[in-house]
């Protein structure tokens, strides 16, 4: 089966590129896919996470203002598509170019849209003017059109359900990243944050908790790994805060395993997601997890109080009494840890990958009939 990916980039460290890596790759090892993937404007072939080598890229270039670029997107997917003549088109873009790729190329296949945030992503800093709230109504308006025209539409979560009104509306989670034998010793007076800098990722809020826990125990650090933005002024806050000794900021790492397997508690303080990897990688270590209940991938990921923590959404006092808690009850914490590990199975890698190849094949069988 021929499978090509719509896609903007693969070569940098986000969510997106990460899932593609394992379940393209797992597709074309182990299912014998031949999978192409097209990217936009990427003008390099250094990848952060490792691709199977039997996968083929193509890149589309469009500059100039948006009329040019959108024309020359348009007439370079056209092209590709034509010459790879694909048995199925999966369109990873969370754009708004993202939900009218069947119109660009006339539906020369099935096709499906993978949607890997939440509509919640729209959510910006500050208070929005009236004519934000407007170009959002009509941007979900565009979105809504468009989107009906793909054969199925993939959420991550089951609270991404409710976003939308799609008939052949699915869930397919994430697969995990790794999940290896060993697992934290949860010892460690260490708790770990992973993501980019930016309002979504709400580390403002973690910081905020962060004061309350070092004031009951100074002796324990958090690490955040992730892009650095110096425009969300995080270093700034925790100076201001008086808590800079105890915290580090890092860059994205390759070998952000080994952090988990380092730390002993998981802290995730998005305002909104498109699933939260990061729990799931986090808890394949065995290390519970503390996260705000937010729109959506938590309350999906995390049972409350079972092998990890949901708090409503916002209450930084309650996070904070979390994080306190977990440090205070080691006997607790480690048996979060086991369940935690146990949990996460279900997201294995093969288990996800079955699930996108029985819906490929249901939907190319469909075509044949």
């Amino acid at each position: 089966m021929k499978l090509v990916y719509i896609v903007n980039r693969i070569d940098g460290p986000g969510g997106l590129e990460r899932v593609l890596s394992i379940k393209a790759s797992k597709l074309a090892e182990e299912y014998d896919y031949d999978i192409h993937v097209i990217t936009l404007n990427q003008d390099t072939d250094e990848l952060f996470y490792d691709f199977s080598s039997k996968i083929s890229y193509h890149n589309v270039r469009a500059k100039g203002n948006p009329f040019s670029r959108m024309y020359r997107y348009a007439s370079g997917l056209r092209s590709i598509i034509k010459q790879l003549g694909p048995d199925i088109i999966a369109v990873c873009d969370d754009g708004l170019k993202g939900f009218f790729v069947p119109l660009i190329l006339g539906k020369p296949c099935p096709m499906i849209y993978e949607r890997h945030v939440s509509r919640s992503v729209e959510i910006k800093k500050g208070k929005r003017s009236l004519i934000k709230r407007i170009g959002t109504g009509v941007k979900f308006g565009l979105m809504n059109f468009g989107g009906k025209y793909y054969d199925n539409f993939i959420v991550l979560t089951n609270g991404n359900l409710n976003e939308w009104s799609f008939k052949k509306i699915k869930v397919i989670p994430n697969p995990l990243s790794f999940y290896p034998e060993e697992k934290s010793t949860l010892d460690n007076k260490k708790v770990l944050a992973v993501g980019k800098h930016s309002f979504q990722k709400g580390y403002d809020r973690l910081l905020n908790s962060w004061k309350q826990v070092i004031e009951k125990h100074p002796d324990w650090t958090l690490d955040i790994y992730g892009t650095i933005s110096d425009e969300e002024g995080l270093a700034t806050l925790a100076k201001k805060l008086d808590i800079a000794k105890t915290i580090n900021f890092y860059p994205p790492v390759k070998n952000i395993a080994e952090k988990y397997e380092e730390s002993s508690i998981y802290t995730m303080s998005s305002r909104f997601e498109g699933f939260g990897m990061v729990l799931t990688e986090a808890m394949a270590y065995g290390v519970p997890c503390i996260s705000f209940d937010c729109p959506y991938g938590p309350s999906d990921i995390i049972t409350n109080k079972e092998d990890g923590l949901l708090i409503e959404n916002g209450d930084i006092d309650a996070f904070a009494k979390g994080i306190i808690f977990l440090i205070e009850n080691e006997e607790k914490r480690k048996s979060m840890g086991i369940k935690a590990k146990v949990a996460v199975r279900k997201y294995l890698p093969e288990t996800i990958a079955e699930e996108w190849n029985e819906l490929f094949t249901n939907l190319t069988n469909t075509r044949l009939k």
